[in-house]
């Protein structure tokens, strides 16, 4: 069996901060669960200029909007770009806040539809610009063909960096939060699991491990409790990573 190495442990809360002091001298700290509120404002804030982005494209498209010192086809690439990068950006915070703040499963359509609006707002920014597009009969072939594919790649990349790969329940959060309580659980800097046991076999090759509650491990998209941590801790009812 493989050696387990020594894991350096980064606090996740200032409730925790001064325990960890027994563990390490030096220790960093992890941003704290938060409030979801912040976030979903932001989110929204995102989403609105992006869909300005997509009025921009339109207006430039017909001539109703002009920078005068890019072609017509940049400025529309630009606005493009921007609205790519404001849904994702926006969907970054409201899956975050999702994460800190779930919706309930018990109606799986609204359930996916709240977890995935950045999916929602890329048809929207997207979508109508494409069809009115493809309706534009003053733009020759070559221009609305590249404009068409810039549209589609951004609409395809935005849609894939919105979407929630790693889903929250509120219910799957009351499960972990009442099954563990306070017990202190441990993730790595990368995954979607959480660990009840800092030297899990799972975690041989971390070599830094933050640690706090279950909802912070949550809130850090690290939703499903680790398989092998379940099985030694003969825990039953909360979601794991089989």
């Amino acid at each position: 069996m493989a050696e387990k190495k020594e894991k350096k442990l980064v606090a996740a809360d200032e409730k925790t901060k001064t325990a960890a002091k027994e563990v390490e001298k030096n220790m960093k700290q992890s941003k704290p669960v938060g409030d979801s509120a912040p976030l979903r404002i932001g989110a929204i804030i995102c989403w609105i200029f992006a869909l300005l982005c997509e009025v921009g494209a339109y207006l430039i498209l017909v001539g109703k909007f002009n920078l005068k010192f890019l072609p017509s086809m940049w400025q529309i690439i630009i606005m493009l770009v921007l609205d790519l990068i404001l849904i994702i950006v926006g969907a970054s915070f409201w899956k975050k806040a999702n994460h800190i703040s779930p919706a309930s499963e018990k109606n799986k359509l609204k359930f996916w539809l709240w977890n995935n609006m950045g999916v929602l707002v890329t048809v929207i920014c997207f979508v109508p610009f494409l069809v009115l597009l493809l309706l534009n009969k003053d733009l020759d072939k070559k221009t609305k063909g590249i404009l068409c594919a810039v549209a589609v790649v951004a609409m395809l990349l935005a849609g894939a960096g919105s979407y929630d790969y790693n889903p929250v329940s509120e219910e799957m959060q009351k499960a972990a939060v009442q099954t563990l309580g306070d017990e202190t659980v441990y993730w790595a800097p990368f995954g979607k699991v959480y660990h009840t046991h800092k030297d899990c076999q799972a975690l041989n090759q971390s070599d830094t491990l933050t640690y706090g509650t279950v909802a912070e491990a949550i809130a850090a998209n690290r939703s499903r409790l680790c398989a092998f941590c379940a099985r030694k801790d003969e825990i039953t009812g909360v979601a794991t990573d089989e």
